[in-house]
């Protein structure tokens, strides 16, 4: 009786958000299509968006259990990554397909798997087009990574008898109250879901208050520190050394991920940092590099010049101006390797931050706004040991770093320190691949 009242009040909830939906594909689509077909963007592949996916993807799926896993972008494939080499250790014989929404997390999905695994556009989340997805992929179990929580796969997926899973879970303090003004809706939404694998108790609790049975939630971790071991590699440096024309005793400041708003305040920094220690370079990192036009001019207005990261990689020129703007994916964690003094942007404005690990792995002292709200655990991590440094502004950015500049074995030791606590919080892409097996064992 409960199971026909539940299946009911989803019917009564799914219906107007399948018919919302469905009416809003309607409207746009023919307008989108006109749009691709005139300036060439989201053209290409536009098929699978509409869950066709292509045939070949799915003839190499051998193994069993068949398992879909779905990351948004470049964040969600580097879990993606350390949670299939964890099952690929406990379900030897399990097979994957990997879907994406970016066109950069599909290019790093490709380059990270390359023929080992398919890769493929997500379907949007329009109950034909999933549908037809899940028709032909016939995945056992899909895994949703991160904050992937979609009505019409959740809902479809159950129909048909697919296991789901919420892995590497977060439910970030910015988009709570989102979700609980639409808490009726999203409690039998999570109701689909099988088994939920959070980061952290904040997130558990968070997921909790928008209606997620507390039997079905567990905390294992954040896998995004699985991989940091194998990032900082010595000859990776040695090569971006030679490439931004850099000795070993050159300072270094590197901005990363930054957002918009947040350039200006490096910038001021940056010009307070050159009084006391004038030949620091300045290496800038913006989280989307269409925006790199616009930082240049950023640059050029606080009197500096600057090169491109493509030239200098090209070979087209040699370093020799201060101020470098990386304007290509992928390359920051590199980057983070050179760093004397290092910034995680996305936390001076109120975006949630940046990983402050992937620095922290290459044993550097991590600076960081107070807008984390997304690596609360990571940075707590850091301040235990003295090697995260919160800051408010760039008065305050500025001097911090100055003072880490001028003690340069304090610069070290915390370094040190900072390698350490990340390295050892690692484990959590095993705990969470425990979970996905645990579906599987009831197949």
């Amino acid at each position: 009786m409960l199971k026909k009242r539940q299946d009911k009040t989803m019917r009564i909830l799914y219906g107007p958000y399948t018919i919302l939906t469905g009416g809003l594909f309607m409207f746009l689509f023919p307008a989108f299509w006109i749009y691709t077909r005139m300036t060439g963007r989201y053209g290409q592949h536009l098929k699978e968006r509409l869950g066709f996916v292509p045939l070949k993807a799915v003839k190499g799926l051998s193994g069993s259990p068949r398992i879909w896993i779905h990351a948004v972008s470049l964040g969600e494939v580097k879990v993606a990554a350390s949670i299939i080499e964890a099952l690929r250790r406990i379900i030897p014989s399990c097979s994957f397909i990997l879907s994406t929404i970016t066109e950069h997390g599909r290019k790093l999905a490709r380059e990270t798997f390359e023929d080992e695994i398919p890769v493929v556009y997500a379907p949007i989340d329009f109950v034909g087009s999933v549908r037809k997805a899940l028709s032909i992929v016939r995945p056992d179990v899909i895994v949703f990574l991160e904050t992937e929580i979609w009505p019409a796969w959740l809902f479809e997926a159950r129909r048909m008898g697919i296991k789901t899973a919420l892995i590497n879970g977060r439910i970030s303090v910015r988009s709570i109250g989102g979700y609980l003004k639409l808490r009726p809706f999203f409690c039998e939404v999570l109701k689909n879901f099988d088994v939920f694998s959070m980061i952290l108790e904040e997130d558990a609790g968070r997921i909790r208050a928008m209606g997620a049975d507390p039997q079905k939630i567990e905390i294992n971790g954040n896998a995004k520190y699985d991989l940091l071991g194998s990032i900082a590699d010595p000859a990776m440096e040695t090569d971006v050394r030679r490439i931004f024309n850099l000795n070993t005793n050159q300072r270094v400041f590197v901005a990363g991920s930054t957002r918009e708003g947040e350039e200006t305040m490096v910038l001021d920094a940056y010009e307070r940092i050159l009084r006391e220690f004038p030949d620091t370079i300045l290496i800038i990192a913006p989280r989307h590099i269409e925006r790199t036009p616009v930082i240049g001019s950023l640059v050029e207005r606080h009197g500096f010049r600057y090169q491109l990261q493509t030239d200098l990689d090209k070979g087209k020129a040699k370093r020799t101006e201060q101020v470098v703007i990386i304007n290509t994916f992928g390359e920051l964690s590199r980057v983070y390797s050179v760093g004397t003094i290092v910034f995680c942007g996305a936390s001076l404005v109120p975006l949630g931050g940046q990983n402050p690990l992937e620095p922290a792995v290459w044993g550097k002292v991590v600076f960081y706004g107070p807008f984390m709200d997304d690596f609360l655990d990571a940075r707590a991590l850091l301040e235990e040991v003295g090697a995260g440094v919160p800051v408010s502004g760039p008065e305050v950015l500025a001097e911090k770093a100055i003072w880490f500049l001028g003690h340069p074995e304090a610069l070290e030791r915390c370094g040190d320190r900072a390698r350490e606590a990340a390295l050892r919080n690692q484990g959590a892409a095993g705990k969470h691949a425990q979970v996905i097996k645990s579906l599987c064992d009831f197949m």
